[in-house]
C-alpha cells in the first residue's frame, strides 16, 4: 500500500473518526451535513478496508480501519434504541410531569363532564321520554328487557377491540381539537358525553340493572373515562391559548399551548389502548361483578400511581 494513497485518504479517516468520536451514541445529535458526510466516509472506508485487506503488508492499517468501521457501525445502529429510549422517557416521565402541570384543566374538563352526568341523570328523571331520544329505541329496548346490550361483543373481540379503539381515539381527538374553537366544541363534548352516561345509568337504574352496567363499566372506564376527560384538559388547554394570549401574540400563544396539549394527549393513546382490550376481553364476559369492581379498582389505582410518580419539573 503506497505512502502516498493513505496520505490522501487519511484525512476521510480522522474525519469520520471525528463523527464517532468515544462516548457518541446514535446519530440524533448530528447535523443534517454532519449525517451525509458520515454515511458517505462510512461507504468509502468499507472500501478502503477492502483494498488494504488485499495488501499483507498492510495488517496494522486494516486492523485500524476495521476498528473504526466498528465504532462508525455502533453510531449508526445505537439510533433505533436511542429513539426508544426517547419513548419510553416520555411516557415514564414527560406525561406523568405535563399531567401534574395541566391539572386543572383536567379537574375543569372533569368537572364539565360530571355536571353533564348529573344533567343527564336529572332530565331522565323528569322525562322518561329523554331517555329513549338520546340512547335510541334499539337500546332502550334491550333495556326495558332487563338484557344488556354488550353480549355481541363476546362473538367478535378482536373486531370489537379495534372498533372500540377508535371510537375511543376519535372522541379523544375530537374533544382536543375541538378546543380550537376558544374552547367550546371540547366543553360541548364533555357535557354531551356525560349526559349519556348519566341517562344511561339513570335508565339502567330504573330497569334494576346498575349492578350489571356498572360493573361491565369498571374494568376499562378505569381508564377510558380519565383519558377522555384528559384530552377534554388538553382541547381546554388549547382553548385558553386562544382566548387568553396574555402579552404574547395570539399566534405565539396558541403554539406555546398546543406543544404541551398534544403531548398530554399523546399521553392518553397507551391508556385508551388498553381500555380497547378490556373492554373487548374482559369486561363483557361471565365474571363475577365483584371481579370486575376489582379489576377496575386495580385499573384506577395503577393509573393514580403512574400519573404522581416521577419529579415535578416546569413543562414549557
Amino acid at each position: 500500500m503506497s505512502s502516498r494513497w493513505i496520505e490522501k485518504r487519511r484525512p476521510l479517516w480522522e474525519r469520520l473518526e471525528a463523527l464517532v468520536a468515544p462516548g457518541r451514541r446514535g446519530t440524533t445529535r448530528l447535523a443534517h451535513a454532519d449525517l451525509r458526510d458520515l454515511a458517505l466516509l462510512y461507504r468509502q472506508t468499507a472500501a478502503d478496508l477492502a483494498t488494504a485487506r488485499e495488501d499483507p503488508a498492510s495488517a496494522e492499517l486494516a486492523a485500524y480501519l476495521n476498528g473504526l468501521l466498528g465504532s462508525a457501525h455502533n453510531v449508526i445502529y445505537a439510533a433505533p434504541s436511542a429513539r426508544l429510549r426517547s419513548i419510553v422517557r416520555f411516557f415514564a416521565q414527560t406525561v406523568p410531569a405535563i399531567f401534574r402541570a395541566t391539572w386543572r384543566y383536567t379537574a375543569a374538563s372533569t368537572a364539565i363532564f360530571i355536571a353533564g352526568t348529573l344533567g343527564g341523570i336529572a332530565l331522565t328523571v323528569a322525562d322518561p321520554g329523554f331517555e329513549r331520544f338520546i340512547l335510541g329505541g334499539q337500546m332502550m329496548d334491550t333495556i326495558e328487557r332487563g338484557e344488556m346490550w354488550t353480549h355481541s361483543i363476546l362473538a367478535v373481540k378482536p373486531l370489537a377491540s379495534s372498533a372500540i379503539l377508535t371510537n375511543n381515539l376519535s372522541v379523544a381527538f375530537a374533544a382536543f381539537a375541538t378546543g380550537i374553537f376558544a374552547g367550546v366544541g371540547t366543553v360541548w363534548l364533555m357535557l354531551f358525553n356525560g349526559v349519556m352516561m348519566g341517562t344511561i345509568g339513570a335508565a339502567c337504574h330504573r330497569a334494576g340493572m346498575s349492578l350489571s352496567l356498572w360493573s361491565f363499566v369498571a374494568p376499562h372506564g378505569a381508564l377510558e373515562l380519565p383519558a377522555i376527560v384528559i384530552a377534554g384538559g388538553a382541547g381546554l388547554l388549547l382553548g385558553r391559548g386562544v382566548l387568553v394570549p396574555g402579552t404574547r401574540p395570539r399566534r405565539e400563544s396558541l403554539a406555546a399551548a398546543a406543544a404541551t396539549a398534544i403531548r398530554l394527549l399523546l399521553g392518553v393513546i397507551p391508556l385508551l389502548l388498553i381500555a380497547g382490550i378490556l373492554e373487548a376481553f374482559v369486561s363483557p364476559v361471565d365474571l363475577a361483578p365483584a371481579a370486575k369492581l376489582a379489576i377496575g379498582a386495580a385499573m384506577a389505582t395503577l393509573l393514580v400511581l403512574y400519573l404522581l410518580q416521577g419529579r415535578d419539573r416546569s413543562v414549557p
